[in-house]
């Protein structure tokens, strides 16, 4: 029989030298497991702190294995007298990577366990300097669309694939009599405005215009939540002919409560009756919001009818050779509408912030219900918008 096979013989250099190859081999993919599990976990800072520290643990374990095997190139393994085999010097390499496996986890749950105290600690000095929760949850899911709507919060992923705004925050300009203002370029290129009903009461346009308002949308009507009777606002008649007296560019909406198609387009030739003899250069609105009654007709909707019934007003307005819009709020828009679906129409968007958050496309911004408007008595919502109507 040849030497090199009998049992306990001295092995070849060449095959020491393979197998040296080999555990190498395998301490390079253990290393590059782990490097792995970092990166699922902590980030490439972190991914660099345990590289090094998981490569120089082995080492420190298995360097008297390598010794050995360079000692032995030629020879038998030995380690103080004792002599390994291959399947011996494996198990020895196994237990060590389990070791530098369970040492591994430890240091990425410590980390991770940091990570999380230091956003815990983050949002609790941010709520304890009075942001709402709101406020303090956004910018930790920036993919997110993140609302409250029926006491619970709603994360909406952003759809990137709808028309976005261009808007940049540092272009807001907010003065002292909390008015809104948009520049580009040191020029203001937005327009102020205002909507009112029969709740503001008598107006004195005169005042309205000389205190800076560019237009405003007048409602024209609504639709009875519960009894679905068809409604004009008190007030509209003598608002139109005041505003446009003043030189006040007017839009009008109207707050709907159309449960079907068919009811939606007799809001919109009910509107457009009443509004054939003036000159309407703004859009005219269908004011799609949420009730807040739980018997309202349109809250029984889903997203697809209220959309459905959207779609028809806008049409028929924009038949008619008028500018359609809709308006909403971030709830309407995410949970009770399809948006893909009225990519082609003007919006009018509410949202009481001082951050331009929303991130899809918008022409009019209604920026506070609390406004202070010289010629009208209360409050008043104001508004800009980031064009003017032709």
């Amino acid at each position: 029989m040849n030497e090199e096979n009998r049992t306990g013989a001295q092995a070849s250099p060449y095959d020491e030298e393979s197998r040296l190859r080999r555990k190498r081999l395998r301490r390079k993919n253990t290393i590059s497991y782990f490097v792995g599990l970092a990166v699922a976990f902590g980030g490439l800072f972190l991914v660099m702190i345990l590289a090094i520290a998981v490569y120089s643990w082995i080492d420190s374990k298995t360097g008297e294995t390598d010794a050995m095997l360079q000692q032995t190139m030629g020879g038998a393994m030995t380690a103080g007298g004792n002599m390994y085999t291959q399947e011996e010097l494996d198990q020895k390499v196994a237990e060590a990577v389990a070791r530098a496996q369970a040492d591994n986890e430890q240091a990425v749950e410590a980390a991770l366990n940091n990570q999380q105290e230091e956003i815990l600690g983050g949002i609790r000095v941010q709520l304890a300097d009075g942001q709402s929760a709101l406020e303090t949850l956004r910018p930790l899911y920036p993919d997110d669309i993140v609302l409250v709507s029926g006491g619970k919060y709603h994360f909406v992923p952003i759809q990137r694939d709808l028309p976005l705004h261009s808007y940049v925050q540092e272009n807001l300009q907010i003065l002292e009599n909390g008015r809104f203002q948009y520049v580009e370029n040191g020029q203001v290129v937005s327009h102020m405005g205002i909507d009112v009903s029969k709740y503001q009461g008598r107006i004195d346009w005169e005042k309205v215009a000389a205190d800076g308002v560019e237009f405003v949308f007048l409602r024209l009507g609504l639709r009875g939540y519960e009894s679905g009777k068809l409604v004009e606002d008190e007030t509209f008649q003598a608002n139109i002919q005041g505003a446009l007296q003043h030189g006040i560019k007017v839009g009008v909406y109207f707050f709907t409560q159309a449960v079907t198609v068919e009811e939606a387009i007799e809001e919109a030739n009910f509107v457009l009756e009443r509004i054939a003899p003036y000159n309407i250069e703004c859009p005219v609105v269908f004011d799609v919001e949420k009730v807040g009654s739980s018997t309202a007709r349109m809250n029984q909707l889903t997203p697809q009818e209220r959309t459905d019934v959207t779609i028809a007003f806008l049409d028929t307005i924009e038949a008619a050779g008028y500018k359609p819009m809709f308006y909403h709020n971030m709830e309407t828009a995410l949970l009770l509408l399809e948006l893909d679906r009225l990519q082609n129409y003007d919006r009018w968007f509410a949202y009481y912030g001082e951050d331009l958050y929303y991130p899809y496309d918008y022409g009019v911004w209604q920026y506070s219900e609390k406004g202070n408007i010289n010629g009208i008595s209360g409050e008043v919502d104001m508004n800009i918008a980031f064009k003017m109507w032709e």
